[in-house]
C-alpha cells in the first residue's frame, strides 16, 4: 500500500502536468530562455558561457535556470532560477522560446512551435554515445534509444567544437537540425584570461609560488561502482617532491564528496567541490588524464598532457573508443603515455612531460580538436542563435564562424 506520502507526489505531480497542459495554450515569451546544464546541477559549461554573453549582447533575452532540489545550493547569488518539476518550471518550459542545454531537460516536456531548442553537448566524444552504444550489451541494455531518438527530435541546432564531434553527432544523434561548428563556448575563458586571473585563483586554491600544479581528473568508468582511481595521488606528489602539488577532481557522476584524497593528505588538493573546472584546468602546469574529454578542452591552453591509462583495454572493451587515444600517433595522443605509476613519475622526473616529442604531440592533437576555439565561440553562438526574428538565423553557421572570428578563423589557436 502506498505511503501518505508518495500519495501526495502523485497527485502533485498529475496536478501540476494538468496546469502544464494549459500552459501551452499560453503565447510563448519572446524574451525568456531556459537553461540547464549536467542534468540540472547547476550554471555551468557551455550554456554558463552562453547565458554570460547573452546578457552583454542580446539584453532583451532573459535568461532562466532549472536546477534539482538537491542542488540548489550551487546557483551564484542573484542568478534566476526554477527547481525542476515545481510549477515555475513547467510554466516555464510551456512558455520560453528558447532551450540551452548540455544533457536533457527533465519531466518530459512538450515541444512546442515556434521554441528553438540548442544542445550544446558538454564534450568531445572518444567514447561511444547515442546509438553507437548499441555494439555494446552492457550499455544498451540500460539504454532506452527510442527516448534517445525523441530527445534528439527536439533540436533546432547541435553545437560542435571540432570536426569529429560533427561527423560523430551526425551519425549517433540522427536528425533535422542545424549542425553549428562555431566552437565550445566554455573554453573561451582559455584565450581570455589574464596572468592576474590565473595567479589570484592559484592563490585561491592553495597552490604556492613557483609549485607546479598537476590536475588529476580521471572519467567515469561503467563497469565499476563508485570512485576508484588508477593512481595514488599522494604517492605521485610524494615521489616528485615539494616542487609538485597534485589537484585530484573526481568525475560529478560520484557528487562533490566523493572521497578523492584521504584526509591529511600532504600536497594533494581534493577539488572535486570546486564550482568551476575551467578555473582549475587554468591553475593547473599540466593534466593528468585518462579518456576524459576535458583532455580535448584542456589543449586549448597549449600546455602539457599526459595520458595515464592502464585499463586501456578494460574500457575500450565496455565503452568503445571512436580512436586509440594511445596509440602514440600525433593527432591521436596529445602527449606522453604511461600505465603503471612508475611510468607516470619518470614522465615528470625526466621532463618527458615538457619534451621537443610532447609539444608535437600536443600540436598535432589541437589542430585536430580545436580547430574552432579562439576565445569567440560564445559571442558566435550568441549572435546565431539568439538572432532577432527580422535577422533570421539561416541553416548553417559556417559564414557566422569566420566572419565573426576574423580572416584566421580557420586556423588553429592557442596561448
Amino acid at each position: 500500500m502506498p505511503t501518505r506520502a508518495a500519495v501526495k507526489r502523485y497527485v502533485r505531480s498529475h496536478a501540476l502536468r494538468a496546469v502544464y497542459r494549459t500552459d501551452l495554450r499560453r503565447p510563448l515569451d519572446p524574451g525568456l530562455a531556459v537553461y540547464g546544464a549536467y542534468w540540472n546541477r547547476g550554471v555551468a559549461c557551455n550554456p554558463a558561457a552562453i547565458h554570460a554573453k547573452a546578457r552583454e549582447l542580446a539584453p532583451h533575452i532573459r535568461g532562466l535556470w532549472v536546477v534539482s532540489s538537491r542542488h540548489r545550493d550551487r546557483m551564484p547569488p542573484g542568478t534566476p532560477y526554477v527547481v525542476e518539476g515545481s510549477r515555475a518550471y513547467w510554466r516555464a518550459m510551456a512558455t520560453a522560446t528558447y532551450l540551452v542545454n548540455n544533457s536533457s531537460f527533465p519531466g518530459g516536456f512538450v515541444k512546442r512551435p515556434g521554441q528553438r531548442y540548442l544542445q550544446t553537448h558538454h564534450g568531445t566524444p572518444l567514447k561511444t554515445m547515442g546509438l553507437d552504444q548499441r555494439a555494446y550489451p552492457a550499455l544498451a541494455r540500460k539504454t532506452d534509444f527510442g527516448k534517445i531518438l525523441a530527445h534528439v527530435g527536439q533540436w533546432d541546432a547541435s553545437l560542435s567544437a571540432n570536426p569529429h564531434s560533427t561527423g560523430v553527432w551526425d551519425r549517433v544523434y540522427p536528425g533535422d537540425y542545424e549542425r553549428l561548428d562555431l566552437g565550445y563556448p566554455r573554453n573561451d575563458v582559455y584565450f581570455t584570461a589574464t596572468s592576474e586571473e590565473i595567479a589570484r585563483i592559484r592563490a585561491g586554491l592553495g597552490i604556492a609560488e613557483g609549485q607546479v600544479a598537476l590536475l588529476y581528473a580521471p572519467t567515469h568508468r561503467d563497469y565499476r561502482e563508485g570512485f576508484v582511481p588508477d593512481l595514488d595521488p599522494e604517492r605521485l606528489a610524494r615521489e616528485l617532491g615539494p616542487d609538485y602539488v597534485v589537484l585530484v577532481r573526481a568525475h560529478y557522476f560520484y557528487g562533490r564528496n566523493a572521497g578523492a584524497v584521504a584526509p591529511g593528505a600532504s600536497r594533494v588538493l581534493d577539488v572535486t567541490g570546486h564550482p568551476r573546472v575551467e578555473e582549475l584546468c587554468l591553475a593547473a602546469d599540466a593534466l593528468i588524464t585518462d579518456y576524459s574529454s576535458l583532455t580535448f578542452d584542456y589543449a586549448c591552453l597549449d600546455r602539457p598532457i599526459v595520458v595515464h591509462a592502464p585499463d586501456w583495454p578494460a574500457y575500450r572493451a565496455a565503452r568503445g573508443t571512436y580512436f586509440d587515444l594511445l596509440s602514440g600517433r600525433p593527432g591521436d595522443t596529445p602527449g606522453p603515455v604511461t600505465t603503471t605509476p612508475a611510468e607516470l613519475a619518470d614522465v615528470f622526473r625526466t621532463g618527458e612531460w615538457c619534451s621537443p616529442e610532447a609539444t608535437v604531440l600536443r600540436a598535432a592533437f589541437r589542430e585536430r580538436f580545436c580547430p574552432y576555439d579562439d576565445g569567440r565561440a560564445a559571442e558566435r553562438v550568441v549572435r546565431h542563435f539568439f538572432a532577432r526574428p527580422e535577422e533570421g538565423p539561416g541553416r548553417t553557421a559556417t559564414r557566422m564562424a569566420h566572419s565573426a572570428a576574423g580572416p584566421d578563423s580557420s586556423a588553429p589557436h592557442g596561448r
